[in-house]
């Protein structure tokens, strides 16, 4: 391995899943997970081709309840191509697989630098001969539609025949995650196959609720020294295949090359998907174009991209940034899309959008800042329906979904499944309304990074006044305290989802969500004494503004309430009357704490009632504000915030954090790096290590955590 190439040696049928996330290949409109050619989707592999925001919600019943789910689709898969050997008088071996065949030397060699993954291995023994394949492929960065596999095949010591079966594969369900199995998982309906002679298959199918059209074409062709004896080209029910008979002699290899297009209705300036994609592949240059072109289009992200970080620390980070611009690439700027929290590498979150661009966008806006403005123009799409949810919730302004997808409505499911005791729970984690605050933290810093005035004085304007209208509406005044609280909603901690005994789900005075919710009101009036006067008045005029309501968001954004407790700043109210937990006893007991949510809920427990924190909630404070930003934030709301306070509170939550999130480690470590550097590293090793060791237990094969592994950015500062 060096630092730009990744090695994966031998074949581990438990590791396999873990192995296909991390070797996904994608360009931003569509990636494809790097599992087996050979192989169709099991319990070992599953080839998943994903293609930005193409969903499909589904009817489910769980638990005697019905419930709608929206999905990213897993499309038909392109990449199956498998063979079997006849040697020379001998009968048709059956076709090769890693669970019934013997197989040596297997390899796969992951390439950042040229966007590929090259697999080999030997087939066969010594006494009857060897067969030694080599493949490679790549999803085409210079082409959004183009993806492509060359498979190299060389005979030792022995002659016979070899058929070929390249096939496109319409049998497709989402059945990645396994806790999702209960669930209606058929998305594709309406499967259509055909063929163009000599050497081109087609199959296209629809999402059966959305109703997003999808096509694929595979032209699939033979170098060698001798032509094939057959080629046939097969429609079937829900495959189109190519089946070719090709000889085969020691020192001569045959290679095969298959090349496809992919296109949705969802694609811009084209008529008919499958037309389209026909025509592509036809016109496709040759394996060799292809590559030659991929490979200069990574030459060409790469020299915007790369960050130049020395050791292994350095090597993972480009890893992590790799597949980064594999979900974000500069194709993205063309599309509307999301950032989706797994990537575009598997199934687990339904493929949705959370707040994960608050992780990626600070280093976006330095490298790829068109992709930062498409990113906040999905949310800019999406704010009338905000509107419309707040409408139905009896507020003004804008209240976006903690879980996004094709529209913009809450797509948090109501009930989720516990793993550990097999029981489905209310899922009240749509009250994550801090959602709203870091979509008006990432114009901000959009803004202030680019200098794009335009888009803040545009759309960015439009969508921080509405999450401010929110914000000073939810907001209600207490004599009692003479502050303004916000209650019923839940932090990023996740754990805290109701206090204990409660008949209503909901925390008060959430931290993290008042200061944010203060600090997107503070904003939003400084933006508008910065506007030109026309645009302040269009502004009002059409959002139905006045003096009066934003001289209210003036004294809500100094005083709303911020709990403390113990010298510390409290997560939320009440937070000190919670039970402590016996940490040192849960560590004893269980291999890994990090789902301590679910560990107590199947011993019959609720972690509602211990000081137990899944994630940075706090702390994520210290994530978004440098010190002096925060202590003004702290001075604007009448509260003295100075070194030894936050000091006490990092040190109180640190001791009592789980680490149930990837994104954990990475604040707390970016936290201690402005607090404490020497205590930093621990916890940025282990966010980097984070999908590469698979430290949730399984759950990199369900997808990459996208913003766990975002590379930094050096943004301004979020005050200006």
């Amino acid at each position: 391995m060096s630092e730009w190439t990744w090695e994966w040696k031998g074949y581990d049928p438990t590791a396999e899943r873990l192995r296909e996330s991390l070797c996904t290949l994608g360009n931003g409109y569509f990636a494809t997970r790097g599992s087996l050619p050979e192989c169709r989707a099991g319990l070992v592999h599953y080839p998943g081709t994903y293609v930005a925001g193409c969903y499909n919600r589904l009817e489910s019943s769980v638990s005697g309840r019905r419930v709608v789910n929206e999905d990213l689709v897993n499309l038909p898969n392109w990449l199956l191509l498998r063979f079997r050997l006849r040697r020379a008088q001998g009968v048709w071996n059956s076709w090769f697989s890693p669970s019934t065949h013997a197989f040596v030397d297997h390899q796969h060699t992951l390439d950042l630098r040229s966007g590929t993954l090259t697999r080999s291995f030997r087939h066969g023994d010594d006494e009857t001969g060897a067969l030694i394949v080599e493949q490679t492929r790549l999803v085409h960065m210079g082409d959004p539609h183009l993806a492509a596999l060359r498979t190299v095949f060389t005979a030792d010591d022995w002659s016979g025949e070899m058929e070929i079966e390249s096939a496109l594969d319409g049998e497709v369900i989402n059945g990645n995650v396994h806790r999702y199995r209960s669930l209606n998982h058929h998305h594709v309906t309406l499967v259509r196959t055909g063929a163009q002679e000599p050497d081109t298959v087609w199959l296209s199918c629809r999402t059966n609720t959305s109703d997003i059209a999808v096509a694929l074409a595979a032209r699939t062709t033979v170098v060698a020294d001798q032509a094939p004896i057959s080629s046939v080209l097969r429609p079937g029910r829900h495959r189109a295949v190519h089946r070719l008979i090709v000889p085969i002699s020691p020192g001569r290899p045959v290679t095969v090359d298959k090349t496809v297009a992919l296109h949705t209705s969802r694609d811009t300036a084209i008529s008919d998907p499958l037309g389209e994609a026909v025509d592509r592949v036809s016109k496709a240059a040759d394996f060799p174009g292809l590559l030659n072109a991929h490979v200069a289009a990574w030459t060409r992200l790469w020299r915007r991209a790369d960050l130049q970080v020395p050791g292994e620390a350095g090597r993972i980070l480009r890893f992590h940034l790799f597949h980064v611009l594999q979900t974000l690439s500069p194709h993205t700027a063309d599309l509307d899309v999301g950032v989706p929290a797994r990537g575009l590498h598997g199934e687990a979150y339904r493929g949705h959008v959370f707040w994960d661009e608050l992780f990626v966008l600070p280093y976006l806006n330095l490298h790829f800042p068109e992709v930062s403005r498409a990113l906040l123009n999905y949310r800019y799409r999406r704010l009338p329906r905000a509107c419309r949810a707040a409408n139905a919730a009896g507020r003004p302004g804008a209240m976006y979904p903690w879980q996004s997808g094709s529209d913009g409505r809450e797509e948090s499911q109501e009930r989720h499944l516990n793993p550990a005791s097999g029981r489905w729970l209310p899922d009240n984690s749509r009250l994550q309304h801090h959602v709203g605050s870091a979509i008006a933290y990432n114009v901000w810093q959009y803004c202030e990074a680019t200098g794009d005035t335009e888009y803040l004085h545009t759309r960015g304007a439009e969508m921080l006044l509405q999450i401010a209208r929110f914000w000073a509406d939810l907001a209600v005044y207490d004599p009692g305290t003479d502050r303004y609280r916000i209650r019923g909603v839940v932090g990023p901690d996740e754990y805290h989802d109701s206090y204990p005994g409660a008949a209503l789900p909901g925390l008060d005075d959430n931290a993290y969500t008042n200061v944010t919710a203060a600090w997107v009101l503070t904003r939003t009036l400084e933006l508008m004494r910065r506007l030109p006067a026309w645009r302040r008045e269009e502004l009002f005029d059409r959002l139905r503004l006045d003096a009066a309501e934003l001289q209210e968001w003036a004294d809500v954004s100094r005083r709303l309430l911020v709990p403390f407790h113990q010298g510390v700043i409290s997560q939320f109210q009440g937070y000190d009357d919670l039970a402590e937990l016996d940490w040192e006893a849960y560590r004893a007991r269980y291999a890994s704490i990090r789902r301590l949510d679910r560990i107590l809920e199947a011993e019959g427990d609720t972690v509602n009632g211990y000081k137990a924190s899944k994630q940075a909630d706090v702390l994520m404070l210290g994530y978004l504000f440098s010190p002096a930003e925060l202590r003004a934030l702290f001075r604007r709301l009448g509260y003295q915030l100075d070194d030894d306070i936050w000091r006490r509170t990092v040190d109180y939550y640190l001791q009592r954090t789980s680490h149930g999130s990837t994104l954990s480690e990475l604040v707390h470590g970016l936290v201690l790096a402005k607090a404490r550097r020497a205590e930093a590293w621990q916890y940025v090793h282990e966010a980097l290590e984070a999908d590469i060791a698979d430290i949730q237990g399984g759950t990199t094969g369900e997808g990459i955590h996208l913003g766990g592994g975002g590379p930094p950015g050096r943004s301004p500062p979020a005050g200006g």
